[in-house]
């Protein structure tokens, strides 16, 4: 079986140098006259700078870092790096209050070190993304302190402002009963103004007022800035906050059991969250990157945008269904994150995965994203056994795959106390830190087994270094090729490079095999490929579903008892626990041998096309 393996890369060896011919005939392989731009099958990984690599050993990952680190960032084949905030910030959220939109944190160092990784970047075929926070500024911004010191100046009404009373003992009443995400009032009262200013987020990140034509000016220059400066796109965060009830009218009650009157979920946000002008700003937006790649000739410059709402409003951030009007280029999917616990089985998958795809309209591009900044990370949500098998299932669905950094080795949770958290919504409260913190998936990432897990030379850092470094780390992994979490991610990205290249893959069917194994299949006229993924805890033998012919293993788990290369002759697979596969045809009646398609599988995935016919 090994033997088909060592003849296709000899003959690959034979023909590389040559200019091969591109398919003309209609069972093609390769796509022809619709090739994707560029994001539309990207791979985008999240870094989150304050722990991905601290290169001046201050405690505090860096751009500088990030530069060191990006031959780790080659070898994995992302197409784009999406930073989390690098801006000037007082750090109360960790970047995500911006106090001057126009320059770089110095704890992440300067516009000279970005303009430096943008350039290195590049140059490996990798673009970056950054991470912008319209929605509200620090309270630190020169808007803000001028908007409290003139409220009838420029600057009086860039934020939302309304009379609120304070009475003797200092008790203000706010102007309705909106809450923040991290509990209480959204309203905070100023002294000096004699107001109360919005915050959805912390106290000291005041909302800015879209409502306001100088605003949306305001921001436009800044994507403008950074589009001239050379950044490939945006995550624009929290974007289902833009806009709030002119009428500023109490929210109902959520009826949510078990919510507690200053929490966030304790009222239903029909006036706070996803307003009509919300999306018309974003479409705006759009306009704008699609106006500069035009006239600058550029590659498309992407939008991304967050928010975690129902399926129907996601979908609107896209633009409208008839395509009249351009909205993000994708917004992200949270269904792995939102629809997804410990103890799913295979309904609760197919109904995740279909629920997209089914409401999903065929001009606009998927997406899958597993974890972020935000939520507890992938190893500890769903347990480690199941590490390779979403990163299968991500890289195997068709559209946008979006990695958070440490996913790609299996990264669980850190150990962070609430005296060593920074996270504002959870450390002011400690008896529920441990259910409330974002800290646990912040801590730095670990390169190897030396000190800190190779973060820095020795300083502390910000979080602590997980206690799990010297078990899980990308160096220990990245020598241990037959047997690795890293080494996994490396082929399914290398597998999805070549389905990607491949024409009429976007449609998915989902079969149940039995009550714990899934099919997922993507076809066309001649290839056939599908993941088969084990839920449950017991070893299982199912029929799958399959062409006439012999079927080849692709890609495997660690711990499956197949290797790539494997044959499937009979259409039965024997999957251990977890075990998640996939498989493809390698022969196709009246079409190509077996030798021929995995030939052309390879070779795609060095960006050759050839005619199977």
């Amino acid at each position: 079986m090994k033997i088909v393996f060592v003849f296709v890369f000899s003959a690959i060896a034979v023909v590389s140098g040559l200019e091969i011919e591109k398919p003309k005939n209609e069972y093609l392989l390769a796509r022809n006259d619709a090739e994707p731009d560029w994001w539309q099958t990207a791979v985008f990984y999240q870094i989150y700078p304050r722990s991905f690599k601290d290169s001046d050993n201050d405690g505090i990952g860096d751009i500088r870092g990030i530069i060191d680190k990006l031959p780790h960032l080659y070898d994995m084949k992302v197409t784009a790096v999406w930073l989390s905030p690098i801006f000037t910030s007082p750090q109360v959220d960790q970047g995500y209050d911006i106090s001057d939109y126009y320059s770089i944190d110095p704890d992440y160092g300067t516009l000279d070190d970005l303009r430096e990784l943008v350039d290195k970047a590049h140059e490996l075929d990798i673009k970056i993304v950054l991470d912008f926070v319209p929605n509200h500024t620090s309270d630190q911004h020169e808007w803000f302190q001028e908007s409290v010191n003139n409220a009838t100046g420029e600057f009086g009404d860039y934020y939302v402002w309304r009379d609120c009373e304070k009475d003797e003992d200092g008790i203000v009443t706010p102007p309705n009963n909106w809450l923040s995400h991290f509990g209480g009032s959204a309203w905070e009262y100023n002294e000096e103004r004699d107001q109360c200013y919005l915050h959805q987020f912390a106290a000291a990140q005041p909302d800015l007022n879209f409502n306001n034509p100088d605003v949306v000016t305001a921001i436009e220059l800044v994507l403008t800035y950074w589009l001239e400066f050379g950044i490939d796109g945006f995550r624009c965060d929290a974007v289902g906050y833009l806009f709030e009830d002119p009428e500023f009218r109490d929210e109902p009650l959520s009826n949510i059991p078990d919510v507690g009157e200053d929490e966030h979920d304790y009222l239903d946000h029909i006036y706070t969250a996803d307003q009509p002008q919300t999306y018309d700003m974003i479409y705006q937006w759009r306009e704008l990157l699609d106006s500069f790649t035009e006239t600058n000739q550029s590659d498309t410059k992407v939008m991304m945008t967050e928010t975690y709402t129902s399926i129907e409003n996601t979908l609107l951030y896209y633009g409208l269904s008839n395509g009249t009007r351009k909205g993000a280029h994708f917004a992200f999917n949270f269904n792995f994150i939102t629809k997804i616990a410990k103890g799913f089985n295979v309904e609760d998958l197919t109904a995740c995965i279909s629920e997209w795809l089914d409401n999903l309209p065929s001009i606009y591009t998927s997406n899958w994203v597993l974890g972020n900044h935000d939520v507890n990370r992938v190893a500890t949500r769903f347990g480690t056994e199941y590490i390779d098998a979403f990163n299968m299932l991500t890289a195997f669905l068709p559209g946008v795959m979006v990695t958070y950094n440490g996913e790609e080795i299996g990264m669980e949770n850190g150990e962070v106390t609430c005296e060593q958290g920074h996270d504002p919504r959870a450390i002011n409260d400690c008896s529920t830190f441990n259910e409330t913190s974002r800290d646990f998936a912040r801590t730095p990432f670990h390169w190897d087994n030396t000190t800190n897990a190779g973060f820095n030379d020795g300083a502390t850092p910000w979080l602590p270094v997980s206690e799990k470094y010297l078990d899980v780390n990308l160096a220990d992994q990245d020598v241990r090729a037959l047997s690795s979490h890293y080494n996994v991610y490396k082929e399914l990205l290398q597998f999805r490079s070549t389905l990607s290249r491949m024409e009429d893959l976007d449609e998915v069917t989902m079969v149940s095999l039995s009550d714990n194994v899934i099919q997922i299949i993507r076809q066309n006229k001649a290839f056939h490929v599908s993941l088969v993924f084990n839920v449950g805890e017991d070893e299982e033998a199912v029929e799958f579903n399959h062409w006439e012919g012999d079927y080849v293993v692709a890609i495997t788990t660690i711990d499956s008892s197949y290797s790539s290369g494997d044959f499937i002759e009979n259409g039965t697979l024997f999957l251990n626990p977890y075990e998640s596969i996939v498989i493809h045809n390698t022969v196709v009646s009246g079409g190509p041998s077996a030798i021929q398609v995995l030939s052309y599988l390879v070779l795609l995935c060095s960006g050759v096309t050839m005619s199977l016919f």
